[in-house]
């Protein structure tokens, strides 16, 4: 029996549908990179990037400096601020410097020999008023003398005292507080000078490297773009019928051109959003046809996977 060319035709591709259906539990995917993006907090004039694309760098290793040359200069002047600070407060502990309270103590002695002066003076006079000789005003006189170097006296020894304390507390206090609030303008000075060079958070491949040398990168633009191995991960599309079978936590089994057998990864994300087919329809001939995004990360080895590269993803049955 011959077959008219429309039945040719439509037998033709009802093989081919057949070849073509994939093994049940197998889906295909392709391999993705969750990328680290390094960038500064303030805007410079990039003076060096020693990485290339390409590249293989450990966790700390430099990718990119700025120019530092404000920074430099902000840290010198909040350490000598700082160490300012921590002198006015030394100081104010102490009290006066021994060559201080040794002129103190000179003041001193020579008020006290002039007040033993002024009270033999005194003791002079009282005889001779009392015998007549002196009139009252040069006995009034010496008295007052004999008082004041008594009063000079009194005020020495009070300055002497005072010379050897510390400043009032509330003064100490508020150098205390400039001696804290420098470190902490210190350690953010230092902390901007760090920012100034970009450091790898993780081990990993270098992807991009967006600027050159001499080029101004604004805040928060990233310089230099990361790939850590353990942030690639495979994605495959699951059709809406079979969705209920892949849960996360899942085992996979994972296969590429040239990969080694017995690759094994986990599922850790399902989309709760269906692809492929617009949302709103949802009937019984158009459901098949809706596929819903699965990640799933390689147990071991995932730096053999390249973003992009297709991979197959199978379903591995749990043991009953």
């Amino acid at each position: 029996m011959r077959l008219t060319p429309i039945l040719t035709i439509c037998a033709a591709a009802l093989l081919l549908a057949a070849c073509e259906r994939r093994p049940e539990g197998s889906y295909q995917g392709y391999a993705e990179g969750e990328y680290v993006r390094v960038a500064p907090i303030d805007g410079g004039t990039i003076d060096a990037i020693p990485v290339q694309r390409g590249d293989k760098v450990a966790e700390g290793a430099l990718l990119f400096q700025l120019d530092r040359t404000a920074e430099v200069a902000g840290q010198a002047q909040a350490a000598a601020e700082l160490g300012r600070a921590k002198s006015q407060l030394e100081d104010l502990s102490k009290g006066l410097r021994a060559p201080e309270l040794d002129q103190i103590r000179a003041a001193r002695a020579n008020a006290a020999a002039t007040s033993e002066k002024t009270r033999l003076d005194l003791a002079r006079a009282e005889k001779l008023y009392a015998n007549g000789n002196v009139a009252k005003a040069a006995l009034d006189a010496a008295r007052a003398a004999h008082d004041a170097a008594t009063a000079a006296v009194r005020e020495l020894d009070a300055k002497l005292t005072t010379g050897k304390l510390a400043a009032r507390q509330d003064q100490i206090d508020a150098a205390a507080s400039a001696v804290v609030a420098a470190e902490a303008a210190l350690a953010q000075a230092n902390w901007r000078l760090s920012r100034r060079e970009g450091f790898a958070p993780q081990g990993g491949v270098v992807d991009d490297v967006y600027f050159r040398v001499g080029e101004f990168a604004s805040p928060s633009q990233p310089v230099v773009s990361l790939l850590p191995p353990e942030n690639i991960k495979i994605r495959f599309f699951v059709p809406e019928p079979e969705l209920g079978r892949v849960h996360v936590g899942d085992k996979v089994r994972l296969a590429c051109d040239a990969c080694a057998a017995g690759l094994e990864g986990t599922v850790r994300f399902i989309s709760p959003q269906a692809e492929f087919t617009p949302p709103v329809i949802y009937s019984e001939q158009t459901r098949a046809k809706l596929v819903y995004m699965v990640e799933a990360w390689p147990d071991r080895t995932p730096e053999i996977f390249h973003p992009g590269q297709p991979v197959g993803v199978t379903l591995i049955p749990k043991p009953e």
